[in-house]
């Protein structure tokens, strides 16, 4: 990926207060949606929001995403570089 699409993809992260604290949580751990809620004190539906736009991106993964509850989610590589820049 390029310079230009990495930016397009901070600046996508960046206007969005969940987005950035939601992926920022994550970049070098697995946890849940009511974890990253409760760590930053805001909805779940916040959060699940924030990883829906995050994951349509690459940017995040679930790791199980068979499970109806207790779905992990991680950074891919590629969030992990747009985290780095935040």
């Amino acid at each position: 990926m390029n310079e230009t699409e990495i930016y397009k993809l901070l600046g996508h992260v960046k206007i969005s207060f969940y987005r950035t604290e939601t992926l920022k949580t994550i970049t070098n751990d697995l946890k849940m949606p009511s974890q990253i809620a409760k760590e930053l004190n805001v909805s779940i539906s916040q959060v699940s929001s924030a990883l829906s736009d995050l994951k349509k991106k690459d940017l995040v993964v679930c790791v199980n995403e068979e499970v109806r509850k207790g779905r992990l989610y991680k950074c891919t590589d590629l969030g992990k570089e747009v985290a780095n820049l935040l």
